[in-house]
C-alpha cells in the first residue's frame, strides 16, 4: 500500500509595503517559489487605508496584533514607520513572530542579525529579527568568498553603481521626468536626488535630498563587513575599499571590481572560480554583462575579466545583478528555510 503523502500546513506571511517596487517583486517571487504560502498584504506605513488591486478599490487593513495572529513571519518592504510597527508586534509576540527586513530600516535594533542568503547564509536558532544584507553587499560577499577559494586575496577596490529604483517609485519617476524634460528643454524635478541625474553620474546627492548617498554607501560597507566576518574560510578576506556612485539607470547594480591576489593569476581560472549556480560567467567572446540584460534575472552575471596590465597578480571584473530580484530571492530563501523547519 502506498504511503499517504503528508500535507504541510501553508505558512502565513505578512508583506508590509506590497505597493512598493520591492514589495511587488517580493510578491511575484513568493508566488513563483512558495506557491502554498498565504501572503497577506499591508501598506508601506502599516496604516489602514484604501488602495487599488486589479483596478478595483480595496481597503488595506492596518498592521496590528489581530491582523497577524497565527502568522509565521512579517516581510518588511515599506517605510521606516511600517518596519517599526512590525518590530513592535514581534516583540509583543515574545519573538514567536519572525521579522524579515528587506529594507535595512531595522538594522540598528539590538536583536538584528544581518544575513546574505545569496552567499549561503540563513536563519539561525534564536534569531527572530533578520535583516537581509544590502544587495550590493551580498553580491560582493559572494564574489569575494568564491575568489578567496581560488587564491588568497591581498586587497580589493569596488566601484558600485546605484540604480534609481533603490529610491523606490519616486526615484524611477524622477529619473524618467528628468530625461524627458531635458529633451524637451523643460525644468527638472529634483525632489529625490536634488541634482540632475539624467545623462549624469553623481558621487553625492544635493543638500536638500531626503536621503544621502553616503548613508547607503555606509550601509553597504557595514553589511559587507558583517557578512565577511561570518566566513569559515581559513584565510581572512580583507575588506575592500568601496565607493558608491549614483548612475542614471532604472534598475540593476553594476560593480567594477579590482582585486589583487597574493600570487599571479589567469583570467580563465578566475572565471572558473566564480562559475556557480548563483553566478553566470561570460567569456570575452560573449556579450559583456549589463544591467538591462540582468533585469528580472536571479543571481549575478560576471564577465569582462581582464588581468591588470600593470600587475600580474590583479584583475578587473564587471558584475551585474538586479537589485530588486536579489533581495526578493533572498527573502524567498529564508521563507523556504522557515517552511522546512516547520514541516
Amino acid at each position: 500500500m502506498a504511503k499517504a503523502q503528508l500535507k504541510t500546513k501553508p505558512v502565513k506571511l505578512a508583506l508590509v509595503g506590497a505597493e512598493t517596487l520591492l514589495g511587488r517583486e517580493l510578491e511575484d517571487v513568493l508566488k513563483d517559489r512558495a506557491k502554498d504560502a498565504l501572503v497577506s498584504t499591508f501598506a508601506a506605513s502599516g496604516a489602514g487605508n484604501f488602495g487599488e488591486q486589479e483596478g478595483e478599490a480595496v481597503y488595506v487593513q492596518p498592521l496590528d496584533a489581530e491582523a497577524v495572529r497565527g502568522f509565521a513571519a512579517i516581510l518588511v518592504a515599506g517605510s521606516p514607520e511600517g518596519a517599526l510597527k512590525a518590530y513592535d508586534l514581534a516583540k509583543q509576540a515574545g519573538s514567536r513572530l519572525l521579522v524579515i527586513d528587506c529594507t535595512g530600516h531595522l538594522e540598528n535594533q539590538p536583536e538584528a542579525r544581518i544575513v546574505a542568503p545569496l552567499a549561503g547564509e540563513s536563519i539561525t536558532n534564536g534569531n527572530w529579527l533578520v535583516i537581509i544584507a544590502h544587495p550590493a553587499a551580498s553580491a560582493l560577499s559572494l564574489v569575494l568568498k568564491r575568489l578567496a577559494n581560488y587564491r588568497p586575496i591581498r586587497q580589493a577596490i569596488a566601484h558600485v553603481f546605484e540604480p534609481a529604483s533603490e529610491r523606490g517609485k519616486r526615484g524611477v519617476s524622477e529619473l524618467h521626468q528628468q530625461t524627458t524634460s531635458l529633451l524637451a528643454f523643460r525644468s527638472l524635478d529634483k525632489n529625490v536626488f536634488d541634482a540632475q541625474l539624467s545623462f549624469n553620474l553623481l558621487s553625492q546627492y544635493g543638500e536638500q535630498a531626503p536621503e544621502k548617498l553616503s548613508h547607503t554607501e555606509q550601509r553597504i560597507e557595514r553589511d559587507l563587513a558583517t557578512v565577511l566576518s561570518h566566513t569559515e574560510q581559513t584565510a581572512a578576506i580583507p575588506m575592500p575599499s568601496l565607493r558608491l556612485i549614483q548612475a542614471p539607470v532604472f534598475h540593476g547594480y553594476s560593480i567594477s571590481l579590482w582585486i589583487e591576489f597574493q600570487a599571479d593569476i589567469a583570467a580563465p581560472q578566475i572565471g572558473e572560480a566564480l562559475a556557480s549556480a548563483q553566478i553566470e560567467v561570460r567569456g570575452q567572446q560573449e556579450e559583456a554583462p549589463n544591467s538591462v540584460g540582468v533585469a528580472s534575472q536571479s543571481g549575478l552575471i560576471a564577465g569582462d575579466v581582464r588581468i591588470d596590465p600593470n600587475n600580474p597578480r590583479a584583475a578587473w571584473l564587471w558584475i551585474v545583478g538586479d537589485n530588486l530580484r536579489l533581495t526578493a530571492d533572498a527573502a524567498a530563501d529564508l521563507v523556504s528555510a522557515l517552511r522546512s523547519d516547520e514541516a
